[in-house]
């Protein structure tokens, strides 16, 4: 069974950093692509940022230049470089990972849907 399992959320000011991680099961992290969601009280969830099975990214247009995903294969561990924080980042942020279609997946990475596992979810607070 699929498990993913984040850490590295917190509490941190505007303007700073912080870096989570998700661990995954040797099953899960052969998927074709992970990533990241987030989801705010009183917002939608949205897709953050995903990486697939050759390190091909996409990355929401709202975090472009300050988020950065990768992973390391060796560790079965995704990453989420999130700096140049806003509060408007506030929220809980959960790992994912899913068989996406490599001829689509530009369109589809940030659909919920397309993802079967998710982790538990890992909260991040920006404070001004």
């Amino acid at each position: 069974q699929g498990q993913l399992v984040e850490s590295g959320g917190g509490s941190v000011q505007a303007g700073g950093s912080l870096r989570l991680s998700c661990v995954a099961s040797s099953h899960t992290y052969s998927s074709a692509c992970m990533g990241w969601f987030r989801e705010a009280p009183g917002k939608e969830r949205e897709g953050v940022a995903s990486i697939d099975s050759d390190g091909e990214t996409d990355v929401a247009d709202t975090v472009k230049g300050r988020f950065t995903i990768s992973k390391d294969d060796a560790k079965n561990t995704l990453y989420l470089q999130m700096n140049s924080l806003k509060p408007e980042d506030t929220a809980m942020y959960y790992c994912v990972a899913g068989m996406l279609d490599p001829r689509t997946i530009g369109r589809t990475w940030s659909r919920a849907a397309e993802y079967d596992h998710w982790g538990q979810g890992t909260q991040v607070t920006v404070s001004s």
